[in-house]
């Protein structure tokens, strides 16, 4: 019988936005719309910024992810107005140096010749317009939509600040809005990540689509007083010196707009005087100078606009409980409360849930095979490898399941993105976007699935940082032994100071891998999904596929592992091992000469390095043998040196063999400085205090 298969597709938008056919958005709007709000929300860890030509008024510039597509996302300075540019000196040469930028961008035109040298900005004109709107003073921003139409490019409108316009009671008719400009227009929150999304793929689409807004002429009888001064405008030496839409040219002239009015002066001097008389004789047929009626319509216009588009009504008071959880989850300070709850939880999960599973699992495997200790080389292979089994189970089991099951849910409910948005803007500092806040969390259970996670979220150098980022956060089995050990011997302070110690190298060690190359990679727009439950059937195929790699990878290396160290321990290498590890152990970090094989081996795997230490040291009460300062010592190295061999294995697969030999060179080489340096300065407290 003949096998048939079923082929998936997925639709693939073209042309694709990529590479050197990216697209080029501009982000426009009036002081205070949230632009550069809404910039920070997809811009790259580290953007580009400069000033534009003949201001210092700065922009800022980045590639951005848009799902299989790019663009570059410039945030320009706020523009006032295209119009009336000589009337204010200080605002008039800002806008004016935006305009330059969105007709002309880094090719300047022949009538700008003989300015100063260097295009109005480093990079070609946008492609395509993102106004962004307050959506609580619609009527003003209509204005520049008005005026942004005469530039002949597609245009989206952010309307932002929708939340807020809501509690004024303001609704807005946004199909109403699309109609009358014949532009998109995408609701949005930028500060809390709502719409943003949206805005950007309809930007695409609209892109590819090459929409352009429906034509905003001025009233007819302006237009009517203008007819004249047009035709004698239409010309091509004229469209081919200014290069600007007809529409804006005319315009700008009949506005008595002096930097158009200069360079006619000079390029076209026998014309200038036909078309004065013409601007002349159009303000004479007005009711007011010409200036003021095409100010004055355009603020009729507006007004038009608005009132078709917005309904008043009362303030809106029902506030459901997915309003509440986005307060507490988008908020730019209570998201960062918000997150800190959920990470308090993962870290309950870890520790004390995970802990009570381990002590009805492993314990009781553990408990149950104390009693068989082979003496025979086959025997000893055969307990070593039950061991190994063992310590699999003990991971697996209580903390990397229950973990990831939470951590998917989480996913699914929508909090992990939302969480995600919150601290993008932290993990920025470290050159990474606030997407791999989820394997980071992961971490703390396992850095196996930590790092796999990272992989799939993250791609070219941020991976690398990522990855070898995670490999410092302490899991389940690293916080086991400091829990142990520092809270038994140091108390809730030090193992306080531990956790600190290791946030706080975290930041230093990404600050200082994303300095070689600012710009790691594309911002990305992040989707804050709406709420939802989870299915038993997605946890649990996420829940498979991101612990998978256990059995592949894992298993072999932990049952691997003990093996060799049991038939380590059987010939009695243990003493020669101590001894060539002398100037580490003993020399640098002051600990007793038979920590040599616990700290080399606790490699194999880690939740192990506490039961030999145990056994090095003939007795569980460390404390009568080790002095605070040594207990410090030994807990720093532990938690900074390489995690284990089966993280090493993931690392080869996800960011190839240099940079993951390169990470474990870097994770010993801070292993040692950080916890010999602290010895030292410890040292050195003491003394001056006794």
């Amino acid at each position: 019988m003949k096998k048939t298969t079923t082929e998936f597709t997925i639709p693939l938008n073209t042309p694709l936005f990529r590479g050197d056919r990216r697209l080029r958005i501009a982000l426009v709007g009036l002081p205070g719309a949230g632009k550069s709000t809404l910039f920070d929300a997809v811009s790259s860890t580290a953007p580009h910024s400069g000033e534009l030509t003949g201001t210092h008024r700065v922009y800022a510039e980045c590639k951005v992810k848009i799902g299989f597509d790019e663009a570059s996302v410039v945030d320009l300075p706020s523009i006032h107005t295209l119009h009336h540019l000589a009337g204010d000196e200080s605002s008039g040469a800002n806008d004016y140096a935006a305009l330059k930028y969105l007709l002309w961008g880094d090719k300047r035109p022949p009538v700008t010749a003989h300015e100063q040298p260097g295009p109005p900005a480093p990079f070609a004109s946008p492609d395509l317009i993102v106004q962004v709107v307050d959506a609580t003073s619609l009527q003003n921003h209509l204005e520049l939509t008005l005026e942004l139409s005469q530039l002949g490019r597609p245009m989206v409108i952010a309307l932002n600040r929708m939340d807020e316009a809501l509690k004024k009671g303001q609704t807005i008719n946004v199909k109403a809005l699309e109609k009358l400009l014949g532009v998109p227009v995408v609701p949005t929150v930028a500060l809390m990540g709502q719409g943003i999304a949206q805005l950007f793929s309809t930007a695409v689409k609209t892109m590819r689509a090459a929409a352009c807004p429906l034509p905003q002429p001025p009233s007819r009888h302006i237009g009517d007083s203008l007819q004249q001064l047009s035709a004698v405008l239409n010309r091509p030496e004229l469209h081919a010196a200014f290069r600007v839409p007809h529409p804006l040219l005319v315009v700008q002239f009949a506005a008595a707009d002096r930097y158009f009015e200069e360079e006619l002066s000079q390029h076209f001097p026998q014309l200038l005087p036909e078309l004065q008389a013409l601007r002349a004789a159009a303000g004479l047929k007005l009711p007011r100078p010409l200036a003021e009626e095409l100010h004055a319509d355009r603020h009729h216009r507006a007004a038009t606009l608005f009132e078709a588009a917005m309904r008043m009504g009362l303030p809106q008071e029902t506030r459901g409980w997915r309003y509440w959880l986005d307060e507490l989850f988008l908020h730019p300070q209570w998201g960062l409360i918000g997150s800190l709850a959920v990470f308090a939880g993962v870290l309950f999960v870890v520790f004390e849930f995970s802990g009570w599973i381990d002590s009805m699992t492993t314990a009781r495997l553990t408990e149950a095979l104390a009693d068989w200790q082979p003496q025979s080389t086959g025997g000893v292979v055969g307990r070593a490898v039950v061991d190994g089994l063992i310590g699999l189970v003990g991971i697996v089991v209580p903390y990397m399941i229950p973990l990831v099951l939470l951590l998917v849910a989480l996913e699914e409910m929508g909090l992990m993105h939302r969480i995600a948005f919150v601290v993008d803007r932290g993990f920025h500092k470290i050159g990474l976007h606030g997407g791999v806040a989820v394997p980071f969390l992961l971490g703390l259970g396992c850095n196996v699935p930590a790092i796999s996670g990272a992989a799939k979220a993250t791609s070219g150098r941020e991976r690398v940082i990522a990855s070898v980022l995670i490999t410092f956060v302490p899991c389940s089995a690293r916080s086991a032994i400091i829990l142990a050990i520092a809270g038994k011997y140091l108390g809730a302070v030090g193992v306080f100071g531990i956790f600190a110690l290791t946030l706080i190298l975290i930041a230093v060690m990404g600050r200082l891998l994303s300095r070689g190359d600012r710009e790691l990679g594309p911002g990305q727009v992040q989707e804050i999904p709406p709420y939802a439950l989870p299915t038993w059937r997605v946890l649990l195929t996420e829940t498979w596929e991101r612990t998978s790699d256990i059995l592949t990878i894992v298993t072999p290396l932990l049952v691997g592992g003990s093996v060799v160290l049991a038939l380590l321990n059987h010939v009695g290498a243990d003493s020669f091992i101590n001894t060539l590890l002398m100037p580490v152990t003993v020399w640098w970090l002051g600990l007793p000469l038979a920590l040599g094989v616990p700290l080399l081996f606790g490699v194999l795997r880690k939740e192990l390095s506490l039961l030999m230490i145990y056994q090095a040291l003939g007795t569980q009460e460390i404390g009568t043998l080790l002095d605070w300062i040594q207990i410090v010592t030994l807990l720093l190295f532990l938690t900074f040196y390489i995690p284990c061999v089966s993280t090493f294995a993931v690392m080869l697969k996800t960011i190839g063999r240099k940079e993951a030999l390169i990470s474990v060179a870097l994770s010993v080489g801070v292993a040692l400085l950080v916890s010999g340096v602290t010895r030292v300065l410890l040292h050195a407290v003491e003394l001056l205090v006794t």
